[in-house]
């Protein structure tokens, strides 16, 4: 193997190539700023305990070694969202805070998102609001950012995964169940669906069915009113989204409702979003809301954001 060929996954921007991702690595800070998020840089290490909180799915893509200094472990960060929630609990703030950041970071595979195993995530986090306001914010914030790197047209999705879990505490399911169901439902796949429904017996099996089915145009969130009208959370979820789909400022942006859409990382608690163009076979960035994530510092707060990788993206101008 030659000395200079670099591992699996793992790539670098050199030349014009570094300066096109420098040109709009300030073009989006800037944006970032004039909507009031500011800058932070988070370590590429931290204990594993700050990096993982309540994700399975973060701690199998982190790095992780023993500190010869302190003898305790840490990890690379492999997403910045726990992060922006240590520095926010950090702060101890009551009001609205409004964080931003373009970091470089490491995974242990690829996933379904990014690129790469080295992304450079970008992103903008709201802390401290648990109003669809906020999610309209970061929504539209996500949305310019795309536009700003001459990514058009895009197609937004909507979804909330509130739905899918007011219909999982309606049943008296094992964690490993729930976790079955829920790689089910990040596949789309229908028939492993039936054969799980076959197989155990849960009390809203036809919703179950019926949710991952739900796709399509607006008309689908009237269609999911009457499905889970006697699901008080669920019924209040699809009301959000019909709320922050009124309000959206999607001028040359298509809207597609997905009910069934459930994110890789499992702390997120309510609306998802991701954003789309025909050109690419994958989300592009994507979002939502995870209320709850700070606990693990000693404070629970209401928080919505998104991200995307900058790096591959850049390179699309």
């Amino acid at each position: 193997m030659s000395t200079w060929q670099l591992p699996e996954g793992i790539d670098e921007l050199v030349g014009a190539e570094a300066l096109t991702f420098e040109s709009v690595r300030r073009q989006l800070l800037d944006l970032y700023a004039d909507k009031g998020f500011g800058l932070v840089i988070p370590p590429m290490v931290e204990y594993v305990e700050s990096l993982l909180l309540t994700s399975d799915s973060v701690d199998e893509k982190t790095f992780k070694f023993l500190d010869s200094a302190s003898g305790k472990m840490l990890g690379v960060h492999a997403d910045i969202t726990p992060q922006i929630a240590r520095i926010d609990a950090k702060r101890a703030s009551n009001g609205i805070e409004k964080y931003c950041y373009v970091n470089a970071v490491l995974q242990t595979k690829a996933d379904d998102f990014y690129a790469s195993r080295s992304p450079i995530q970008a992103g903008a986090e709201l802390y401290g609001s648990d109003d669809i306001t906020a999610d309209v914010e970061v929504i539209e914030l996500m949305l310019e950012s795309l536009k700003l790197l001459s990514i058009n047209p895009i197609v937004l999705s909507l979804g909330n995964v509130a739905i899918f879990n007011a219909l999982i505490a309606q049943e008296a399911l094992v964690t490993e169940q729930v976790s079955k169901l829920r790689q089910i439902f990040a596949r789309r796949s229908v028939p492993d669906l039936e054969v799980f429904l076959r197989n155990n017996t849960l009390n809203n099996a036809d919703k179950f069915s019926a949710l991952m089915k739900l796709e399509g145009d607006a008309s689908v969130l009237d269609e999911a009113l009457n499905i889970f009208n006697d699901i008080p959370q669920a019924y209040s979820a699809i009301e959000d989204l019909i709320k922050i789909n009124t309000q959206l400022n999607t001028v040359d942006v298509d809207v597609i409702i997905d009910l069934a859409e459930l994110k890789a990382y499992e702390y997120h608690t309510g609306v998802v979003f991701s954003a789309y163009n025909e050109n690419y076979s994958k989300a592009l960035a994507q979002g939502g809301r995870y209320n709850g994530l700070s606990e693990s510092f000693g404070q629970s707060r209401a928080a919505t954001g998104f991200s995307f990788d900058l790096k591959f993206l850049s390179q699309t101008k």
